[in-house]
């Protein structure tokens, strides 16, 4: 690690030879296998931009050029080349983020961990140098993936309508974004991939011509002016130039010579241009290139030198989901899947190799997914679409305009909600259960285990007049926990004792229902006695809760999910509109974006943990008794 040691900062690259670059190049990818394997993190994609980072830190002077990453898991080399070589803690609390950060670096510039949107960033700030009048550069990678949502082109549309404004555009061209990218903008960037370019052929033909006597420097300058038909015809790269943007490429995006003087030619332009560079995923390291499934996109621990998981976390959510998934598609042939860009990331991959034409991967495009299953629904089918909790944010107005409106039968499985942990502040899921909450008709189910999975996702599926929601936790699901009876559509997971007056009510959501029996048994010996339920479907609140709320002396409620307009507020809402005065404490998420580190410690950083939530319970209930005892003892009056 000699060479990449000596970088404190992207200058230190300017002392480098083109062969010492090269040297360094390798260096950094035995780094990111050492380094990656022992904490997890986004290999493959990083592994892919080695040279393109060394390239665009040569060519252009981060920090004060703009080098915008899109969607942030491919920067670590860009932290590298920044001063960053501290690997060891990466995604943990308190070491390194797995995407950029403001709070590690100047560098640093956006913190977007949601693709397609680095090109609406880029656009804002290339006007504001323009009428600040800085000549400051703007860079945006973005891989071809990223290019599928309708965000970038929006983007690039605004982008475009100014001839004259800078802005640097590197496709970064792996074929993939977490699978192989499919759909047109795919068959269209494989295209040319494969052909053999307007610009070195016009290159070719300039020597060629010119040593023609007479007729040669005509004849160039005809063909030149006659670019657009001949690029069309050797190069089809009309659709970006259509737009109006300059194109060069495609550029070997492992050849640093090539990409330096490509990002020379862009810089110097004087407008918007779109530099297209092709790597490799998963480049100079055998498991990952022969991973077909996604290059070794994100990894947990691993082995270096196999790529096999040091250990297995057994039975999984999202396996559960897919499992069931496939019975679903063998029953009923009106269902079909949806995935934006994830296929095996949601475990879809079963029910594909099952059933290929009756799932559609739309790209990172999640409103079109969503339009696209109302339209499904229509049609006579039942869409479920699959889809990270935090990437429906991005899906809203659909769900309301058009699932909602419409009365269409789809179902969302939302993976990965409530808190993730290491990747950070966007990849919470914490505002699904608050965003849906006002959408009329909606229903909401939260699983607490594999058994709740498989059911509840039959029960949605079942719904052909409403959309419907089933949303669970990321990783490792816990044993079956059993309910001991009913109320309602709600399951009893734990009454108090015969003898025993009931004290709290706790209204347990989804998969914190282990929790929730914790904190009975800790009140439990206070001397508080505790009813659990799990409600099953959140959305709406079942019309058993009242009642049963009115017997108890105090309601608890915990979520995995934002306090904010939660199912904490919705229970609430419904005791009011039932007329029962019963204390409410709501317990979950603050309205806060949360650092990195493992689930269990955020959970417990903001104190959603059963000691802390049956202290404060405790201290409730002991405050009601004190009221009671001083009126008991008042001194009558006159």
């Amino acid at each position: 690690m000699d060479l990449l040691t000596r970088i404190k900062g992207p200058r230190d690259l300017d002392r480098l030879s083109l062969g010492e670059l090269d040297r360094l190049a390798e260096e950094i990818r035995t780094f990111l296998v050492d380094a990656v394997s022992k904490t997890g993190g986004h290999l493959g994609p990083n592994l892919g931009v080695v040279e393109l980072t060394i390239a665009l830190h040569r060519v252009f002077e981060s920090p004060q050029d703009k080098v915008l990453w899109d969607t942030g898991h491919q920067a670590y080399v860009h932290k590298l080349l920044t001063g960053r070589q501290d690997f060891s803690r990466l995604k943990s609390k308190g070491g390194l983020s797995g995407y950029p950060s403001r709070a590690e670096s100047e560098h640093d510039v956006i913190e977007n961990s949601h693709a397609s949107g680095v090109l609406g960033w880029a656009d804002g700030m290339a006007k504001a140098n323009e009428v600040l009048k800085k000549d400051d550069h703007v860079v945006a990678v973005i891989g071809d993936g990223a290019l599928t949502g309708g965000m970038a082109w929006e983007a690039l549309n605004n982008i475009a309508a100014a001839k004259d404004r800078p802005l640097v555009i590197v496709v970064n061209d792996n074929e993939r974004s977490y699978a192989p990218t499919i759909g047109g903008l795919a068959n269209h960037l494989a295209t040319l991939r494969t052909t053999d370019g307007y610009e070195r052929f016009l290159a070719r033909g300039k020597d060629l011509l010119e040593r023609t006597p007479v007729v040669g420097r005509p004849l160039y300058d005809t063909l030149h002016g006659a670019k657009k038909g001949l690029k069309d015809f050797i190069a089809p790269q009309g659709m970006f130039e259509d737009l109006g943007l300059k194109y060069v490429g495609p550029i070997d995006g492992h050849d640093i010579e090539a990409l330096e003087s490509a990002l020379q030619r862009a810089k110097r332009f004087g407008g918007p241009v779109i530099v297209h560079c092709l790597t490799e995923k998963g480049r100079g390291y055998t498991p990952a290139l022969e991973d077909e499934a996604d290059r070794f996109h994100a990894v947990g621990k691993i082995h270096p030198d196999t790529g096999l998981p040091i250990s297995t976390s057994g039975l999984d959510w999202t396996s559960v989901f897919g499992e069931e998934m496939v019975k679903l598609g063998e029953e009923r042939e009106d269902i079909v899947a949806i995935t934006a860009a994830m296929l095996q990331p949601v475990g879809l991959g079963k029910f594909e190799a099952a059933f290929p034409d009756r799932i559609y991967d739309v790209g990172i495009a999640e409103q079109h997914g969503a339009v696209s299953a109302a339209g499904l629904a229509t049609g006579g089918l039942h869409p479920v679409f699959a889809v990270y909790a935090t990437f429906l944010n991005r899906a809203f107005d659909q769900v309301l305009m058009d699932v909602a409106l419409h009365k269409c039968g789809v179902t969302f499985v939302l993976d990965r909600a409530g808190i993730t942990g290491t990747d950070g502040a966007s990849h919470n899921g914490m505002w699904d259960m608050s965003i849906l909450q006002c959408v009329p008709g909606l229903r909401i189910a939260a699983p607490r285990d594999a058994d709740q999975v498989r059911a509840q996702l039959r029960e949605a599926v079942a719904v052909e007049d409403a959309p419907t929601v089933v949303r669970f936790s990321k990783g490792a699901v816990g044993p079956a926990v059993k309910a001991v009876g009913k109320v309602g559509g709600m399951d009893v997971l734990r009454e108090p004792k015969a003898d025993a007056r009931p004290d709290a009510l706790i209204v347990s959501v989804g998969a914190l229902a282990p929790m929730c029996l914790e904190i009975a048994d800790l009140l439990d010996a206070q001397g508080i006695s505790s009813t659990v339920v799990d409600p099953r479907w959140v959305k709406p609140v079942d019309e058993a809760l009242a009642p049963l709320a009115e017997r108890h002396r105090v309601v608890v409620t915990v979520e995995d999910n934002s306090r904010a307009g939660g199912v904490g507020s919705a229970v609430a809402q419904a005791l009011r509109d039932a007329g029962v005065d019963v204390p409410l404490r709501d317990f979950g998420i603050p309205p806060v974006f949360l650092d990195h580190a493992s689930r269990g410690e955020v959970m417990a950083e903001i104190g959603l943990t059963a000691p802390d939530i049956a202290r404060q319970v405790t201290g409730l209930v002991a405050k009601l008794d004190g009221r009671f005892e001083s009126r008991a003892v008042e001194p009558a009056r006159d």
